[in-house]
């Protein structure tokens, strides 16, 4: 009896918040829009791509698996140098370019 009493009072509660916090007209709906600039190009090698992308934050896996995570500082015939790596402060990686096999860039963003 005591288990049918406290599944009544959470399917109550459930209903009474669910109804009590409608979504309120005057706040804004949010949008998903393109970040300005942002875009690969099939067209060309993974290394142009990246030069596009110089400034910019971006993720690259190797052939390895691993993934690395920084920001472009500066794109050379054969390697990669990213800075300011996520999770390893005050460390940059030089990566041979090569051994890139995918790359991530964040491309839209919430308004």
């Amino acid at each position: 009896m005591k288990r049918f009493w406290i599944v009544g009072l959470a399917i109550l509660l459930s209903l009474t918040f669910t109804a009590g916090f409608p979504n309120s007209p005057g706040k804004a709906e949010a949008a998903v829009v393109p970040i300005e600039g942002m875009q690969y190009n099939v067209n060309i090698s993974i290394e142009d791509n990246l030069k596009a992308l110089a400034g910019k934050k971006v993720y690259v896996t190797l052939d390895s698996g691993k993934t690395f995570t920084g920001i472009v500082k500066e794109v050379g015939n054969h390697l990669l140098w990213l800075e300011k790596l996520d999770g390893k402060d005050f460390f940059d990686a030089l990566i041979r370019i090569s051994s890139i096999t995918a790359i991530d860039v964040k491309f839209r963003d919430m308004k």
